[in-house]
């Protein structure tokens, strides 16, 4: 039985908490949803903000929910490309990682840590997971059988959760290494 798995690119962007909305957005605000995503009452929002590092900048959309806490996730294109570390990392593994400011029309932030580039991951049901013969955080690798620039990638930390639905998130970088286009079947192999 082949693994089959949805693989999809994860641009940048950022979750914010209640308290840095505001501050970017103004007192009340609420964010505004655009589209909703493959994963279960996660969703695009209108609103954009300016991430700055060191030695430059660039936008980058906000997925709602809010969060407990403010969370930039880059690829590590962009890290560099604007001058911030993002350590490769689960989100919500926040502890020690990179600090950007964050400018909305509204206002502006520095976080001190929170900026991450995001590990590589499949997002499975319980119902999933025990189909595939997979336990949460068990890492494993998976084929992308593109036309051009077919590869395997190594490191995918599953994560099991009855609030998720089967899908593989990579970033810009990882989705252009396999010529991924927008999105495509992937097989998990081992």
């Amino acid at each position: 039985m082949a693994k089959e798995v949805l693989v999809e690119i994860s641009a940048r962007h950022l979750h914010v908490s209640e308290e840095h909305l505001e501050i970017l957005f103004g007192k009340g605000h609420k964010l505004t949803p655009k589209k909703d995503l493959s994963q279960p009452g996660q969703f695009a929002c209108e609103e954009k903000v300016t991430i700055v590092g060191a030695k430059s900048q660039l936008k980058a959309s906000i997925l709602g929910p809010v969060r407990p806490e403010t969370q930039v996730e880059l690829s590590l294109t962009d890290a560099r490309a604007i001058g911030v570390t993002a350590p490769i990392r689960e989100s919500g593994d926040v502890k020690g990682s990179g600090a950007c400011k964050i400018i909305g029309p509204a206002g502006e932030v520095e976080i001190s840590e929170g900026v991450i580039a995001a590990k590589r991951h499949i997002h499975m049901t319980p119902a999933d997971a025990e189909k595939y013969g997979i336990v949460d955080k068990q890492i494993v690798s998976v084929k992308i059988p593109t036309a051009d620039r077919s590869l395997v990638f190594g490191d995918v930390v599953a994560r099991v959760s009855p609030n998720y639905s089967l899908a593989m998130h990579i970033d810009t970088d990882e989705a252009n290494a396999a010529c991924v286009p927008g999105s495509c079947i992937g097989e998990i192999i081992d």
